[in-house]
């Protein structure tokens, strides 16, 4: 297999642009301004007599000529090293590199996520197990290799290659015109190499960097580089427009979608976990998951490359047989790259995604009751008048806040925050510990409450008792669930709750009400309820959810609520009203086939008609899970009204 690594060129796939957006534009203009860089040490470096560059930016013709002088700044040679070329007056004046031409633009970029899995799965991977995915994107860069085996390209490396000091910002690779011959050898793709040599006219992303330097780095490289470093010029056939796609395909893989521990798992189908991977790319990328949770995916995944690269080079150090200090520094390294394995699967699964460690959610200690052990209850409006408080008693402790946050900020267990109509924002719903009451005075559609677009989560509690009323809750951008119950019980009476994440989701050993309440637009079910959990539901309506986007919704069944029956979970539900879901209406998910047996051999007790499920086996399960369902109206959701089965 590959190291996985990918290519070695600069650019990071998880930054692109959304399907459909601008394609690469090769190397943009840059703004006009000069770095100072120290070449490298090398046979290059001392033949130009180890000099300081002072280097410009490569631009179009609007801002080349406003500073086409620039000049590199001559430094002291090292000592031993040969006299060279000098910059400065007199010195001989060297012809300045041209701007880079276009690079094609990126081809997988106009792809959808249904188109890109297509590619990987149907006709790349073509069925191959993990183990055989590396074989199988060779053969298919081969075969694309074959069309041309020479054309022009941007050869982009790591100014690491040709720098030790400069501004990483300002330079972020170096870019070179090679004329490329391919004659790749190697097993793996990931690691083929070709022949370049520099094409004229030069040309370069940095305008005076020297041209000596450049044949100097490739003769010490040979005039071998990864082929994955190297992007097809604009401006030749169709042929080589082939080739570009096929090296982004393979870069992708390698940057996005290989894991290096997929062979180690017997994974039954790779296609489907690669389809996943993708998924999550393009919901990355199209916003489903906020910017700053990308950002935490992004770090993690750099973060195991580059620990597994760390730990390769310091076993690859030890010489001889490990004294215990190596051997413990190894053990460390390596569980520090299993823990960052094991986030990254969590993020291959939608709901482990939303409740996995990436969410450090409430680490806010109780503050219980006051000292002097009174209550108070908090009004949230801009402006406070009598006729708002005339329904309370006379003794009671008030607080008027303009901001829900500052309410709940000054809540302690006991409280009560009432907020009037109008629009509000807050942090704090996400940090609910204290046994408060929150409700709403006058329709709950006049007091709305949204979440914040950067933000993970919405509402989430671990609080004994809290009791949310009357309130409208609109989900914007929060991958989270809508409201999260983490431990205790949470009540929702009389609230509307507009999904645009998961909906409702009762973890284990966590306790939820909601009655006369109406959930709606999940991605996932309405009601998600956790191993262990205990939920009951009254006269509430659950519709239209299960709006998850994903290349093939039909794939999913989830629904108005989902329930994880193992160990079993508490459900009642009395005069709700399921319907429209895009899956089931109710679904029960057990993670082996266990139940799944059983069920089926209750089910097939006296079923005459072989499929049809009657009123009285139906019962007869739910009394074996713990569910009680009373006068409830499940109706017109796409799969079915109720579904039994495993994960």
């Amino acid at each position: 297999m590959a190291t996985g690594l990918g290519a070695a060129g600069p650019e990071d796939p998880v930054a692109d642009s959304a399907p459909g957006g601008p394609g690469e534009e090769g190397v943009a203009a840059s703004p006009v301004r000069t770095v100072v860089a120290s070449l490298r040490p090398g046979k290059a470096a001392a033949a130009l007599g180890g000099r300081r560059l002072r280097l410009q930016p490569a631009c179009g013709a609007a801002g080349a000529e406003a500073e086409a002088d620039a000049e590199a700044e001559a430094a002291p040679p090292a000592e031993g090293a040969g006299r060279g070329r000098e910059a400065g007056p007199g010195a001989e004046a060297e012809a300045e590199a041209r701007p880079l031409p276009p690079v094609c633009a990126s081809p997988l970029r106009g792809l959808w996520r249904a188109e890109k899995a297509a590619l990987y799965c149907d006709q790349v991977l073509r069925g191959a197990k993990a183990e055989d995915a590396d074989e199988a994107m060779s053969k298919y860069l081969l075969e694309k290799l074959k069309l041309r085996d020479k054309w022009l390209g941007v050869w982009k490396t790591n100014p690491e290659l040709f720098f030790v000091k400069y501004e990483e910002a300002s330079i972020p690779f170096v870019g070179i015109l090679v004329e490329v011959t391919c004659k790749p050898h190697q097993n793996s793709s990931s690691c083929f190499e070709v022949t370049v040599s520099v094409a004229e006219p030069f040309s370069s992303n940095i305008a005076n960097i020297p041209r000596d330097l450049v044949d100097g780095i490739l003769e010490e490289l040979e005039h071998s580089v990864p082929l994955l470093e190297v992007y097809p010029v604009e401006g030749q056939d169709a042929d080589i427009w082939d080739i570009a796609l096929a090296l982004e395909v393979v870069r992708f893989f390698y940057d996005f979608l290989w894991r290096d521990w997929d062979d180690e798992e017997n994974c039954e189908n790779y296609s489907a976990l690669i389809e996943e991977r993708i998924n999550l790319w393009c919901d990355i990328q199209d916003g489903t998951i906020p910017a700053p949770i990308a950002q935490r995916f992004k770090k993690t995944l750099e973060k195991y490359k580059k620990k597994r690269v760390e730990l390769i080079e310091y076993q690859n150090n030890i010489k001889e047989d490990p004294s215990a200090a190596e051997a413990v520094e190894c053990w460390k390294k390596y569980y520090e790259i299993v823990m960052l394995c094991g986030l990254l699967k969590m993020w291959e699964d939608l709901r482990l995604r939303v409740h996995g460690p990436f969410f450090p959610r409430i680490l806010r200690r109780r503050k219980g009751k006051r000292d002097f052990e009174k209550t108070v209850t908090h009004i949230v409006a801009k402006v406070m008048t009598t006729e708002m408080v005339k329904d309370l008693s006379s003794d009671t402790l008030l607080q008027q806040h303009d901001d829900l946050d500052l309410a709940l900020d000054s809540c302690y267990s006991g409280d009560t925050v009432v907020i009037f109509p109008g629009e509000y924002q807050s942090a704090s719903l996400a940090l609910l510990t204290d046994d408060i009451i929150i409700k709403g005075i006058g329709k709950r559609e006049d007091i709305m409450i949204t979440s914040e677009p950067s933000h993970d989560s919405f509402v989430v509690s671990k609080a004994d008792n809290v009791k949310l009323m009357n309130l409208s809750l609109i989900q914007q951008g929060t991958v989270d669930g809508i409201v999260v119950v983490e431990s205790g019980h949470m009540t929702l009476e009389n609230c509307v709750l507009k999904c645009e994440g998961t909906g409702v989701c009762v973890l284990t050993g966590a306790t939820l009400t909601i009655t006369d309440s109406e959930i709606t637009g999940a991605q996932g079910a309405g009601v998600e309820l956790y191993p262990g959990s205990i939920a009951i539901l009254e006269r509430n309506e659950i519709h239209h959810c299960n709006n998850l986007r994903t290349s093939d919704s039909s794939k999913s069944t989830l629904g108005g609520v989902n329930i994880k029956a193992l160990p079993a979970p508490k459900l009642k539900m009395t005069n709700n009203h399921i319907y429209s879901n895009s899956g089931y209406g109710v679904s029960i998910l057990q993670p082996t086939e266990q139940f799944f047996i059983v069920a089926e051999e209750v089910l097939n007790e006296g079923a005459a008609s072989g499929d049809n499920i009657d009123d009285k086996m139906i019962c007869r399960i739910m009394q074996n899970l713990n569910l009680e369902m009373n006068n409830n109206k499940i109706e017109a959701n796409l799969k079915g009204d109720i579904r039994i089965g495993t994960n």
